[in-house]
């Protein structure tokens, strides 16, 4: 029998020492360190979660440990677990049969019968990346999906608090990072109470244009404006709020860019299966590998896959495919970034809750839908997503582009749709309303009409759409070339719907807006 008894004195794993040092353990990864900030350099790592892993590492296979905090399983209030969720026997279409017949299937957690993550372990304090059999069960969903090289995962409390950890990774007072000129401010509002500030890159219908990411590189002023920006976060399929999707060339262009230019890419793709109008060769396959293979080649690569220096931070959710209250993601990522992340956790909000890790690890597991039954669950939520959006742009073309005032394009992915607003056409519109001066200034009334019909489509039409100066990131003159360049609040004429609602929501949604638009324009 041997006895562990917890050792007074702190001391760090051989890993947390290669980090102290600015070492890096990956293969054919380049060194990065150089881009954490004071922070993570700073932050020490929790002791107590460092002699949890020497615990689990230990090769005694009765070792008894009384250096734990936890209370005994046996004072676990939970038997067992059990969730009734969609089957996804139907090979075709999952969530069509799961709407109209209510088919289910029955996964376990069990606290003493076999399960792959019993009650007795889930309920147990763990380590920073999460429990080992979910953490392990993402991994092999990653490296099917993505293949990413020299990467690890670590799970998160949705993408909302793996991007404020990876903000704070890379963030000094003072620095700026680069996304899209139009963003979704709950992530954008996340780093500016420490002092970073934005830079938005000019996009069009196909995203962020590398082009104009690099003409900022090139003409920033470190005299004027400190360090070149370093980090650019950006959300590469069905972009929120424009609905924008990257092109696999635009991609390869940001990914030279960043390398030239040092940059650090975090990849936020919460819409990455919600991708639409793309070949389904054979996806109804009965053979598991075969369907995979197959759904695999409908997917646009990811920077994660093009990542050979270990610069790519990938955010996955299941926000978008599950349910939003799961509180559940993951990041994938280098070694270096990996450990400094567990060091954040460890010692701020612990691992996610265990309830969230059991059901995932057991909807992967043998006993649930396997990695092959939750891709057939994302293929037939695409179709049906794909089934919302055709509605919605039918009933637009039907009750809103008649009027001459709006126009919309269809998105790739996502459940946005940009609603470009013609506001050009109406009587108290005014152009360049100032001459000269700085070429970030408004020279027309477009936001002031903007708030206008917001507020006049609400209170008058009973509908709402979130108005584009919502997501518009402030332009400054120091990072903005004047030849030619039209002020970001004279393209704030957009208003962003989405079509994830009812049918009888979107077309009621639809006739307001065309009503609306008629009165606004005609008054």
């Amino acid at each position: 029998m041997t006895i562990f008894l917890s050792p007074l004195s702190q001391f760090h794993s051989m890993e947390e020492q290669q980090i102290n040092n600015n070492v890096t353990s990956n293969n054919g990864v380049i060194d990065l360190s150089h881009h954490l900030s004071d922070e993570p350099r700073n932050r020490l790592a929790n002791p107590l979660k460092d002699i949890m892993r020497v615990i689990s590492e230990c090769p005694v296979t009765d070792l008894i440990t009384m250096a734990n905090g936890d209370p005994h399983h046996s004072l676990y209030p939970f038997q067992q677990i059990m969730y009734e969720v969609p089957s996804v026997q139907d090979p075709s279409d999952p969530v069509t049969s799961w709407n109209n017949s209510g088919r289910t299937q029955i996964i376990h957690s069990y606290r003493d019968q076999e399960c792959v993550l019993p009650i007795c372990k889930a309920f147990r304090y763990s380590r920073a990346a999460g429990l080992v059999q979910c953490k392990d069960a993402l991994t092999d969903f990653t490296n099917l999906i993505f293949a990413p090289p020299n990467h690890h995962v670590m799970l998160t409390i949705g993408n909302s608090d793996g991007l404020a950890k990876i903000f704070r990774l890379f963030g000094q007072k003072g620095d700026h990072f680069l996304t899209d000129e139009f963003s979704f401010p709950g992530m954008t509002n996340c780093p500016l109470a420490y002092g970073v500030k934005w830079v938005g890159i000019k996009m069009d219908s196909g995203g962020i244009i590398p082009e104009e990411l690099e003409k900022v590189l090139i003409i920033w002023d470190e005299a004027k404006l400190g360090r070149r920006p370093r980090v650019l976060y950006i959300v590469p399929v069905g972009q929120n709020p424009t609905g924008s999707t990257l092109s696999v060339d635009r991609r390869k262009k940001i990914y030279a860019i960043a390398q030239t230019w040092d940059l650090i890419i975090i990849e936020d793709d919460p819409y990455y299966f919600l991708r639409y109008d793309v070949s389904q060769p054979n996806c109804a396959s009965a053979d598991p590998d075969e369907f995979i293979k197959n759904f695999r080649s409908t997917l646009i690569p990811t920077f994660l896959s093009m990542d050979v220096d270990g610069r790519v931070l990938r955010l996955d959710t299941f926000s978008k495919v599950l349910a939003p209250g799961m509180r559940l993601g993951w990041i994938t990522c280098n070694k270096l970034f990996h450990l400094k992340l567990g060091e954040y956790t460890d010692s701020s909000t612990q691992p996610p809750h265990a309830f969230g890790q059991m059901f995932v690890t057991e909807m992967l597991s043998e006993h649930g839908w396997k990695i092959e039954g939750f891709c057939r669950w994302l293929r037939s939520l695409r179709l049906d997503y794909q089934n919302r959006l055709d509605f919605f742009l039918d009933v637009f073309q039907r009750e809103v582009e008649p009027t001459g005032y709006a126009s919309v394009n269809r998105p790739e992915a996502g459940m946005f749709v940009w609603i470009e607003v013609f506001f050009e056409k109406h009587p108290r519109f005014v152009r360049e309303r100032y001459s000269g001066g700085s070429p970030v200034v408004a020279r027309t009334n477009t936001e002031c009409l903007l708030k206008e019909l917001f507020e006049t489509l609400m209170n008058t039409q009973g509908v709402v759409f979130m108005p584009a100066s919502t997501f518009a990131i402030p332009e400054n003159p120091l990072w903005v070339e004047s030849n030619g360049h039209v002020p970001l609040s004279d393209r704030t004429r957009f208003l962003r719907a989405t079509f994830a609602g009812t049918e009888d929501i979107v077309e009621k949604g639809m006739i307001r807006l065309g009503k609306g638009l008629r009165e606004f324009f005609q008054e």
